[in-house]
């Protein structure tokens, strides 16, 4: 009953005021987000606190009026809906000429390090990142395009395995789950089957273990020979001993997250991943790719 009668009374003094109640819901919407962010479970206490100060001090009318409509709001919110605390949300982002953004949602397979991680002497190493990744914003209606589509490989007998399994959904690092591929440089090609707005690929080599594969190098291109409009959006290869370039990226520790590579929207039908063995041995491997992207307009 007190909460109610708060609300109420707050309400009426604002009503008094005469003036607009009702701004414009754009910035009513982010002033709520950014207070709700600062709100804790004292909400109550704070509204208390906020009464006496309004009512020793004295204030002008209008900028009292905005502080009420603040607490009004606040009360509200607090006082008529269940509070979840750290609620997460997917926010869409307003693209100033273009389309609306949101973060890519990409489920990531369990973590299951084996074992203790060997010491990785390695050149160009970036360093852990020690929590999550930050989303990657995309044009809504973005989703995983290489699902189920072709793929071939360089080696054409794996070791394990079967090249189909690097896009069937299986991002596990269970046996069973991946596919091994010989010594040397190696590379798979994902066919999306027409051109698509790629906007990130997501590879999983072996995440079973702390490994770091070299000479990660991810192309995309028009045709299948890559000869026509092939672009490369990633290459760690620092000497370039695959002969596919000098790359400016860092090594990188293999882990349930994936790697992922930013394409800021390219246009390709193509996808081509190579590696060059890793820090456990000479051989090559895949669990899943995912192509992240939306058919292109003709």
């Amino acid at each position: 009953m007190a909460r109610q009668w708060w609300v109420l009374t707050m309400a009426k003094i604002v009503g008094r005021l005469n003036i607009d109640t009702k701004p414009n819901p754009v910035h009513r919407e982010r002033l709520r987000r950014e207070m709700l962010s600062a709100f804790d479970e004292t909400g109550e206490q704070h509204l208390q606190t906020l009464r006496r100060t309004i009512m020793k001090r004295a204030i002008p009318k209008l900028a009292a009026a905005a502080v009420i409509i603040i607490a009004v709001v606040m009360g509200v919110h607090y006082f008529t809906k269940p509070q979840v605390l750290n609620e997460a949300v997917r926010p869409v982002t307003e693209n100033i000429g273009g389309p609306k953004l949101a973060p890519i949602e990409i489920k990531l397979p369990r973590a299951m390090f084996y074992g203790t991680p060997q010491d990785r002497k390695v050149a160009n190493l970036e360093k852990p990142l020690g929590r999550p990744r930050d989303p990657l914003l995309a044009p809504l209606g973005t989703k995983n395009v290489a699902l189920g589509k072709p793929v071939s490989s360089s080696d054409e007998e794996p070791i394990i395995g079967e090249i189909k399994m690097i896009t069937d959904g299986d991002k596990e690092a269970t046996d069973g789950s991946y596919v091994e591929l010989g010594p040397l440089l190696q590379h798979i090609t994902i066919d999306l089957q027409a051109v698509h707005e790629i906007y990130a690929i997501v590879v999983w080599h072996y995440h079973k273990q702390a490994r770091v594969y070299y000479d990660v190098v991810a192309q995309v291109a028009d045709d299948p020979d890559f000869t026509t409009n092939v672009k490369t959006l990633f290459n760690n290869d620092i000497d370039n001993t695959s002969g596919l370039g000098v790359g400016q990226h860092k090594h990188y520790v293999e882990t349930n997250e994936g790697k992922l590579i930013d394409a800021k929207g390219v246009r390709a039908r193509y996808v081509r991943l190579y590696s060059k063995g890793n820090s456990s041995d000479d051989l090559n491997h895949y669990i899943e790719v995912e192509v992240y992207g939306k058919p292109a307009e003709q």
